[in-house]
């Protein structure tokens, strides 16, 4: 059984080979990563230019693009048949919001997209060495908790695990949850190069905000690992149920189950 594992941090990540490691037991592992960082890269796909992959190590490749990229070059070239996907383990958490900016989470959508259940991990750095242990364990935990139970199709888990305090032993628990709200400080930094030319730099630091119980920050917060799980299907139904009542100008609207094929 062939389990998958891809990152946004690059192939060379810390996380990403204790990851590997621990998974080793559960089936055969393959990694398809970036060759570079890729964090905040989202879900973008690179059409425009060729994909570059060099292998690195027996069933280790790098590859030149995104998470998406490595995990759909993977599942249909490179590692076939997988059963499992897993991104990660990244090194930051993928919080409330950040699921739609982040890598790490795009190649596990990537995996569901292709009806192969999938979990993006994510873990808090610190300075004095980030502890990959306790996600890991999780991740193994879950893992075969999957390959036993299986995922709805479309649907995959996010998983974020807190540090333990330090001289302390990882925490064992962990809560199952919905996104929180993460707040970003919106920041444009604008800079002259030595030719005159203006160039920028995007993006703030986190806002403290108060978590909401049975979310993901309030779990994390507490030093509980979260467990989200998500789906694809992004329709809002309570608006689609109230959309009908709109009027628009000029236009008729038509009920779905009355739509008829196009003719050309």
């Amino acid at each position: 059984m062939k389990i998958l594992l891809t990152n946004d941090d690059g192939v060379r990540a810390d996380g990403l080979s204790y990851l590997a490691s621990r998974l080793a037991d559960l089936g055969d592992v393959w990694v398809v990563a970036p060759d570079r960082e890729r964090s905040a890269a989202s879900h973008a796909l690179t059409l425009h230019e060729p994909l570059r992959v060099e292998r690195v190590a027996p069933q280790w490749f790098a590859v030149s693009g995104t998470p998406a990229d490595c995990v759909y070059l993977a599942l249909l070239e490179l590692c076939r048949d997988a059963a499992l996907v897993l991104s990660g383990i990244n090194h930051g958490y993928n919080l409330g919001s950040d699921i739609f900016y982040s890598g790490t989470v795009a190649g596990a959508v990537e995996a569901a997209l292709r009806g192969v259940p999938a979990i993006a991990v994510s873990t808090a750095v610190r300075r004095s060495g980030t502890d990959f242990r306790p996600a890991a364990d999780l991740c193994h935990a879950l893992a075969r908790a999957v390959l036993t139970e299986g995922l709805p199709k479309k649907t995959l888990l996010n998983v974020n695990v807190p540090q333990p305090p330090e001289g302390r032993p990882p925490q064992r628990g962990y809560c199952w949850t919905r996104l929180g709200e993460r707040v970003y400080r919106d920041l444009v930094d604008s800079r002259t190069d030595p030719r005159g030319g203006t160039y920028y730099w995007i993006g703030g630091g986190v806002l403290p905000v108060e978590a909401a119980p049975g979310t993901d920050l309030y779990a994390v917060g507490r030093g509980i690992a979260s467990v989200t799980p998500l789906g694809l299907d992004l329709t809002h139904d309570g608006l689609l149920e109230r959309l009908p009542e709109w009027r628009l100008h000029g236009f008729e609207a038509v009920m779905a189950h009355e739509q008829q094929p196009v003719q050309e």
